[in-house]
């Protein structure tokens, strides 16, 4: 007798449906599972034997085969054990009744007692059978939350082989579960720190204002202290909300690398990441015989921090330009090529020197050398200070200000700013899905967007010429001095724009002055 059941498998960050056929014949006796398993899959033809006898059903002496169609994509993870089992007793007749599993998916890892265990990506799966016309899902309760997350599919969580198959003979109803959205965006607006604690650092504060509203990349120079981590730590408090298309990719990409858990049913609030530098270059990027994806697409529409930017390896930093240009990652093996978003906002930081004393007025003296503190520079290349639009200078905070007890301006008003200049680019590139801010704009894009009047040409002229500024560094100076108008609500690029541009170009007029003298 053959059967058919309905679950997904996830491609990237998406998923596709699978169907699970089961043919029982008579013959030796056999258990084969075709349709390119890979070998969670293949293990699984152990757990679903188990736990569909500690269920109290047969698993008959017959020649039992199993394709996963479509045959010619590979399949992995253990998601397959639950549609498996329910194909195998459908096919042997134990599961009387067969209308729900044409409008149902399911999906779960089994136990050997035939519990329903939780398993990666859910939450493509569902957004895929809800775009397929399916009526619901069945998943184990653990990741019920998850996929309560898509509006339009009834999500049942079950928690054994048993009480699925009394749902679909209709002996038994799990009622759908229902996910309060706005409940948790709101929970995810709050954040437990707020620009208001740091002291000092106006200029640096201003500058990451300016990053946020124009999602430009910023590196930190300055000594150890100074604050640069807790001044990383509460970016995304001034970011503008995640919308719900953004919440529900970021979630996706979350999903796929298993980070959700029972209790986190959606990423409502921008991710942070902050990998330490002895990571991979596959583990910043993503990789993996079976492709996962790296901190580069988890931090996707969020805050990528490296701390120590120089300790990080060489060939870690060089990988990491592509996504900062392109937007996604493409991960190719000799079996698939998968491709995971990753527009996110770079963070680093890093010390002028070795000992990062280096130009430090009234800190310790730096005990480096000239060729010292060239060599620590140059650990990061040229082509990628490049695609980092905002240089500021981080000094050591001042006692005066440490002591002071007034409160810095908080996060709140900040957010709003920004939100404010976010709303005039999302208007402004309205048509334009690839552009989401001021920093994805392209070289054609600054003809029409990044006009500039005749008093800031000029400057931005003499600024070129003294500094001998690359072709992609003049770009970032007019996104940024773009991004400085919007804050001021101005039409035009104006001189006083550009001036402060040039100014977050902190180590260009570093080496543009050691290039003139």
């Amino acid at each position: 007798m053959l059967a058919c059941v309905l679950s997904g498998a996830v491609l990237g960050i998406d998923a596709y449906l699978v169907t699970v056929e089961a043919d029982v014949a008579s013959g030796l006796p056999q258990f084969t599972i075709v349709g390119l398993p890979q070998g969670a899959v293949k293990e699984g033809r152990e757990r679903v034997v188990a736990a569909v006898q500690n269920s109290a059903f047969v698993v008959p002496p017959k020649r039992i085969t199993i394709n996963l169609a479509p045959a010619d994509v590979p399949k992995g993870g253990s998601a397959f054990d639950l549609p498996v089992a329910v194909g195998l007793l459908a096919g042997t007749g134990q599961i009387r009744r067969l209308e729900r599993l044409e409008s149902h998916v399911l999906v779960g890892e089994l136990g050997l007692d035939g519990g329903l265990r939780p398993v990666r990506g859910v939450l493509p799966v569902a957004v895929m059978a809800r775009e397929r016309g399916m009526k619901g899902i069945v998943v184990p309760p653990a990741n019920v939350a998850e996929a309560a997350v898509v509006e339009g599919l009834e999500v049942r969580g079950a928690a054994t082989l048993a009480q699925v198959v009394r749902f679909l003979e209709g002996r038994e109803e799990i009622a759908p579960a229902v996910v309060d959205r706005e409940a948790l965006f709101r929970v995810s607006s709050e954040y437990d720190c707020d620009f208001a604690d740091v002291k000092g650092q106006e200029h640096v504060k201003r500058a990451l204002e300016v990053a946020a509203a124009g999602a430009h990349n910023i590196l930190m120079v300055g000594p150890p202290g100074s604050g640069k981590t807790m001044l990383a730590r509460r970016i995304p408090t001034i970011l503008p909300p995640l919308t719900l298309d953004e919440a529900l990719e970021t979630t996706k990409i979350h999903s796929v690398a298993g980070l959700l858990g029972s209790a986190r049913s959606l990423v409502a609030a921008r991710p942070y990441r902050a990998p330490h530098h002895t990571i991979s270059d596959a583990g910043l990027i993503g990789g993996g015989s079976n492709p996962r994806p790296g901190e580069v697409s988890l931090s996707h529409n969020g805050i990528l921090f490296m701390d120590e930017l120089p300790e990080f390896r060489r060939n870690v930093l060089e990988v990491l330009r592509q996504p900062l240009e392109d937007s996604h990652v493409t991960i190719s093996r000799a079996a698939v090529s998968l491709t995971y978003p990753s527009r996110f906002m770079l963070v680093a930081a890093m010390n002028p020197c070795p000992c990062g004393f280096h130009g430090a007025a009234g800190q310790k003296r730096c005990t480096c050398s000239p060729l010292h503190v060239q060599r620590y520079m140059a650990r990061v290349s040229g082509p990628l200070l490049d695609r980092i639009d905002l240089h500021v200078e981080v000094p050591a905070v001042q006692y005066r200000e440490l002591s002071d007890r007034r409160p810095g301006e908080p996060s709140e008003p900040i957010r709003e700013r920004v939100a404010r200049a976010r709303q005039m680019q999302s208007e402004r590139f309205a048509g334009r899905p690839e552009i989401h801010a001021n920093a994805h704009m392209a070289a054609r894009d600054l003809r029409d967007f990044g006009r500039i009047g005749d008093g800031g040409d000029a400057l931005l002229r003499t600024a070129i010429t003294r500094l001998g500024l690359s072709a992609r560094a003049y770009h970032r100076v007019i996104k940024i001095a773009r991004t400085i108008a919007d804050l001021a609500g101005a039409a035009e690029i104006a001189t006083a724009h550009v001036s402060e541009a040039i100014q977050y170009r902190s180590l260009d007029r570093a080496q543009g002055a050691a290039h003139v003298a």
